[in-house]
């Protein structure tokens, strides 16, 4: 795996909550754009808050993963590492999100803390790489 795989990674996980909200705004009533958060919170379907739910908490966790990939890099990481934990943080935020939506807190939660570990693994890496 090369560094472009990376920062592949970077690009899907920066798509991952359009992708929760689309899932959010298709399964209700029909969906109000002259409102949407006011649409939302008066939906009675606990699946579009819980895909609601995964749309903001990818948003959360794109801003330290990018920048873990970054600064791994700008150290001098290896580039084989960093692809293979952003692999890893991308498919357990996608996993993340589909149990999220199907109300499966206990192993949601696993994933969750499993993608923090990668981006930690990649911010320690790095702050060790130069010295730190």
């Amino acid at each position: 795996m090369t560094l472009a795989t990376a920062y592949w990674c970077v690009l899907i996980a920066a798509l991952l909550p359009y992708l929760w909200v689309s899932v959010a705004k298709a399964g209700g009533e029909r969906y109000n754009n002259h409102d949407p958060r006011g649409w939302l919170a008066r939906q009675d379907n606990p699946r579009l808050h819980r895909a609601n739910a995964a749309q903001l908490n990818a948003f959360e966790a794109f801003a330290p993963f990018a920048a873990g990939v970054v600064l791994a890099q700008l150290a001098g990481v290896p580039e084989a590492r960093i692809a293979a934990l952003a692999v890893a943080f991308v498919a357990l935020r996608v996993l993340h999100g589909v149990l999220y939506i199907a109300d499966q807190p206990a192993l949601r939660s696993l994933s969750w803390f499993a993608g923090l570990g990668c981006v930690l693994a990649l911010l320690v890496q790095a702050a060790l790489r130069i010295g730190g």
